[in-house]
């Protein structure tokens, strides 16, 4: 018996020391004593990857490093911490409640206040730190192309509201939102090199 034992801690020991899994350990430690840091530093990082995934699809041959630099700045120093705090004051207004008519309400509430100011921002930001375009010019790009892109963000991210709010434990909720967030412009910019490509 004891030797079944020991053969039995030491098959978890192999795979509990493995590269992953201790790294997977550390990230939720991390997440456990430092979770705005940690969002921040996760948001930016996603933020990074689904630039560099999107500028390949663009047709860069070279990867436009200020272009990566600035929008893991915005992944890292407003998307992370900006959800974040968000999430911490829904749980708070809410109770933490997980009911079908207290996530609705969540959801409603999140997609007609952040969801519009973060698309309006993040436009705004785009163009005129990313592109450095003239203010004037980024204001009527902005008037032009917000309401298509803020209609196309109520088509779909309804959708991961209601499944972050239901089903992920408040601490990944941000972590969530990120990585679908980067599997998203990863998606839109697909679609557009698509549609570029059938008008060519």
């Amino acid at each position: 018996m004891a030797a079944a034992g020991g053969a039995g801690r030491g098959g978890r020991g192999k795979g509990e020391g493995s590269l992953a899994y201790r790294a997977w350990r550390q990230y939720l430690l991390q997440l456990q004593h430092h979770p705005l840091r940690t969002k921040m530093i996760t948001a930016g990082c996603l933020a990074g990857v689904s630039d560099s995934v999107a500028q390949k699809l663009s047709g860069y041959q070279k990867i436009e490093k200020r272009r990566l630099f600035l929008k893991m700045l915005f992944g890292f120093a407003y998307g992370g911490p900006f959800g974040h705090f968000l999430h911490k004051i829904l749980d708070y207004i809410f109770q933490g409640k997980k009911d079908t008519k207290t996530i609705a309400k969540k959801v409603l509430l999140e997609q007609v206040t952040s969801s519009p100011w973060n698309n309006l921002l993040f436009l705004f930001y785009y163009g005129y730190v990313v592109e450095r375009r003239p203010l004037k010019e980024v204001k009527l790009r902005v008037k032009k192309q917000y309401p298509s892109v803020q209609l196309s963000a109520w088509m779909f991210w309804p959708i991961v509201g209601w499944i972050n709010h239901m089903y992920m434990p408040l601490q990944f909720r941000v972590i969530f939102h990120s990585f679908v967030a980067c599997c998203w412009g990863i998606f839109l910019n697909l679609r557009a090199r698509a549609m570029s490509l059938k008008q060519a």
